[in-house]
């Protein structure tokens, strides 16, 4: 059963959820999503034998913070302490990946293992779009100068979880409800202004050894599908896996799909018995 829980980092009240017990599998949530976009693989993990823990980065869902100085590669070293985690596997989607993966250069010794879904890299150079592409980059950045909450939420639905080059609307159900609930709420939180950048990974991220899986959709912006398959080849252990008819979201949009490739990762990691998905 997934139980929720608060975490009272000096000013900062961190909301998150876990299951499970074992080795702890640790998921970072992407920057339009928050903890709940990882339900299904909390339980799945959970079942598998592992602790699973997500919680809420700062802006992000149930978490509560001031506008203060602050680092989210800080936070989340702090929120491992308070566990009591001293290494983990990562499981990190879009902003989440970039912080798991500065998590990995400044702590080598605490990451057992990364699975990265549609990552970022903090420091990575601005992408050359395509004149189709540009479309939506631009519809994005018209909605977000309007402030108009819900028309920006429906832009970045479209870009993220249906696919820039996608029709708008392709995710239906109970997942896009889900979407526009996490980014929503996101959208209505005050702006937090004195978050501290990382430093730049990308030029660091090919000396990573730890076993790393890359998962990414095929209907996601160009430049990050191909991100994958450049890490790939950089990283010495890592083996990339794309799930079509998926855009940024994969483990979100098919987990029927993502969850079985993260349970077998996790069970070739650990040395565990397959486990049935």
């Amino acid at each position: 059963m997934i139980e929720p829980f608060t975490l009272e980092i000096e000013d900062a009240s961190f909301s998150g959820v876990e299951a499970g017990e074992g080795i702890p599998v640790v998921f970072l949530h992407a920057g339009v999503c928050d903890s709940r976009m990882w339900a299904s693989q909390i339980e799945a993990v959970a079942e598998a034998g592992f602790w699973a823990v997500a919680y809420d980065r700062r802006g992000h869902g149930g978490t509560v913070s001031p506008d203060e100085t602050f680092s989210h590669l800080e936070d989340l070293e702090a929120i491992l302490d308070a566990l009591d985690i001293h290494a983990a596997v990562f499981v990190g989607a879009s902003r989440g990946g970039a912080l798991a993966i500065d998590f990995a250069l400044a702590n080598p010794e605490r990451t057992a293992g990364l699975v990265l879904i549609g990552t970022g890299i903090t420091g990575a150079r601005k992408p050359i779009f395509s004149s189709e592409v540009m479309r939506i980059v631009h519809a994005m950045e018209a909605v977000a100068e309007s402030r108009n909450i819900e028309a920006i939420n429906a832009v970045e639905a479209h870009a993220w979880l249906d696919g820039p080059l996608s029709p708008s609307g392709r995710v239906t159900g109970k997942v896009r409800e889900l979407f526009y609930a996490m980014n929503g709420d996101i959208l209505r939180k005050p702006p937090l202004t004195r978050e501290e950048p990382g430093d730049p990974a990308v030029d660091l991220v090919g000396g990573i050894d730890t076993p790393t899986l890359l998962v990414a959709g095929d209907l996601d912006f160009p430049h990050i599908v191909n991100r994958h398959d450049d890490l790939s080849e950089e990283m010495d252990n890592a083996f990339a896996v794309v799930i079509e008819g998926t855009a940024h979201l994969p483990s979100l949009e098919r987990p029927d799909l993502f969850n079985p490739l993260l349970l077998e990762f996790l069970d070739a990691l650990t040395g565990t018995p397959e486990h049935e998905t």
